[in-house]
């Protein structure tokens, strides 16, 4: 079960935000508070909120979207971590932008895996509502960019937010997204210029995303595909800084 609130606004285009707790109380709190704040930044969004994650999991699963989601880690049956876990894995939604939130402040690890925005600890704040708010709508720009590249005499365009990695085969160059690849003519040292902050060069023959980043060595990074790719020597001190920094 969920209900649907809308705010009109003129500036930024319409984002569809959820809002999952047990809590009905919490959830309308959450709730005008993101009205609030949406009227104040002058934002198109669309609210949606649910009492369990089996309904969240039961209206995704229908191939219905969310731009960002707050999500309780306490629900009563299926967890907000176990709905991480299907948005992530059995969707293969990265993009969506994931602000746990919880009474207790020990879940970092287990929240890692699922490469979350932020972890808010209740009582939650208008404050902290309209600062996740202002980060999540700058990952989404980022993410909403597009790579153009020439391939013959076409041009294609593909989502800055669905590249995970790029990777140098001779001559041509290799985007890999989680679904597909594309191949063209061109080198690495160019592209690295024309992308954003979150693309990081790892070694001479590969730039990854570090949104996509699961895990991170001395040597090598792991990618949310399950790709192990290396670091070179030369890469690993500004590879650290770049992937470790937080946003």
């Amino acid at each position: 079960m969920y209900h649907n609130n809308g705010l009109q606004g003129s500036q930024r285009g319409s984002f569809n935000i959820g809002i999952c707790d047990d809590g009905e109380n919490i959830c309308s709190s959450i709730e005008d508070m993101l009205l609030q704040c949406a009227k104040e930044k002058k934002l198109q969004i669309d609210t949606f909120v649910w009492y369990t994650g089996e309904g969240l999991k039961e209206y995704l699963e229908r191939s219905n979207q969310l731009d960002i989601l707050f999500l309780d880690i306490e629900l009563f049956q299926m967890s907000g971590i176990e709905v991480g876990r299907f948005i992530r894995n059995q969707l293969d939604d990265m993009g969506m932008q994931i602000v746990y939130i919880s009474g207790k402040a020990s879940y970092a690890p287990q929240l890692f895996k699922t490469q979350p925005l932020d972890f808010l600890v209740k009582p939650i704040t208008k404050d902290q509502i309209s600062d996740v708010l202002e980060t999540a709508l700058k990952v989404l720009k980022r993410k909403n960019e597009k790579f153009e590249f020439r391939l013959g005499k076409d041009y294609y365009y593909v989502p800055m937010g669905n590249i995970v990695y790029f990777v140098s085969e001779g001559r041509k160059v290799k985007i890999v997204t989680l679904k597909e690849s594309f191949e063209f003519y061109g080198r690495l040292r160019e592209i690295i210029r024309l992308l954003p902050e979150d693309f990081v060069v790892i070694h001479k023959s590969y730039i990854v995303n570090r949104e996509y980043v699961f895990r991170y060595t001395y040597e090598r990074v792991e990618l949310a595909n399950g790709v192990m790719l290396p670091i070179s020597p030369a890469n690993r001190k500004q590879v650290r800084e770049r992937i470790l920094r937080e946003e």
